[in-house]
């Protein structure tokens, strides 16, 4: 195995419907790095396998709070092939990969076929957990909503739309001493064709996950303003830790809803249902958000995805709130 030579599996770290996610050490360095193996044994998965590694490969520069991808190699049988960033997805070898990995050849169970992603390793875990085993910290907060608020601008710049922006799909590491969120998961992930404004892309195929998705993508007409709704979700969350338990896990995730009796609304199905609904911002304490914030989240959560910020709006705009700023002594 030629992998095994470069790279030493420590531990596995993470496990579900889209593989497996390990914790690796390189061998010729002794540095940490984090490896994804999706088995392409179903054309769903293959899809996301290769979603993710467009995505990934298409961002010309590095930002700090976007996941980095290392290497990408292609497991065919007994075979591991590397394949290069430089590629573009026009490349006759690249399409060869995609064109293999589509065909039956990957149905046939006695040929392993897997794209192994060798990503940097975030030792905080992901955001979720992070938040939920610290004491609220406004000035944290804040810092969080800065670095995702830049990565989405980033990803958006670059024409990425995330579809899937949960704290589940964020992760923390602490490599600089403060913690740094990284954006992750581009399973679902679109990279938008040709240059000009990434909010003009629509989109038809609803996905993502229910409690953070828009009204317009229940509805599957919507645009790159699906993840600054999805970001609004979280930020309200994450200031006012509120949470639900997720029905197949039963992990308790951060992220707000409308209570109907005992059933849990996903707030993008409920204003869908209800377009004039009022959200009832903050919804616990009116002393843990100033006014500013109030409004900036109201402004991230519109209903019409026209009043609502984009992602370069949401950039400036989370610079010039109170909320987490330390606040200078008057000098007497």
């Amino acid at each position: 195995m030629a992998t095994e030579a470069k790279y030493s599996i420590v531990r596995e770290v993470g496990r579900g419907s889209y593989g497996v996610v390990y914790e690796a050490i390189v061998n010729q360095t002794r540095s940490k790095v984090a490896v994804k193996r999706m088995h392409c044994n179903v054309p769903e998965n293959v899809e996301l396998a290769l979603q993710e590694f467009w995505a990934l490969q298409s961002i010309q520069r590095k930002h700090e709070n976007v996941i980095q991808l290392e290497e990408c190699v292609l497991q065919n049988g007994q075979v591991f092939q590397p394949i290069n960033h430089r590629y573009r997805k026009s490349d006759s070898h690249l399409l060869l990969i995609e064109t293999c990995l589509k065909g039956r050849r990957c149905m046939d169970p006695k040929l392993a076929c897997f794209l192994w992603f060798v990503m940097e390793f975030c030792d905080g875990g992901n955001m979720n957990e992070y938040l939920l085993s610290r004491s609220p910290d406004a000035q944290l907060n804040n810092s969080f909503m800065r670095q995702l608020s830049s990565a989405v601008a980033f990803l958006h710049r670059n024409q990425i739309v995330h579809r899937d922006l949960k704290s589940d799909n964020i992760l923390i590491s602490h490599r600089r001493g403060s913690p740094i969120v990284k954006v992750a998961d581009f399973g679902l992930s679109k990279v938008c064709q040709g240059k000009g404004n990434v909010n003009q892309h629509r989109f038809s195929s609803a996905c993502g996950s229910n409690f953070y998705m828009a009204p317009e993508v229940w509805e599957g007409h919507y645009t790159a303003k699906a993840d600054i709704f999805a970001l609004g979700i979280i930020f309200w969350a994450m200031v006012e830790r509120i949470t639900f338990r997720d029905g197949d896990t039963e992990k308790e995730l951060l992220g707000t809803y409308i209570c109907q009796g005992k059933e849990l609304i996903p707030l993008g199905e409920a204003l869908l249902e209800n377009p004039n609904m009022k959200l009832q911002i903050p919804l616990k304490n009116k002393k843990s958000m100033p006014d500013d914030l109030c409004k900036l989240l109201h402004d991230m959560l519109a209903f019409n995805p026209k009043e609502r910020l984009d992602a370069f709006q949401l950039e400036v705009r989370i610079r010039q709130i109170s909320y987490g700023k330390k606040r200078q002594r008057s000098v007497s």
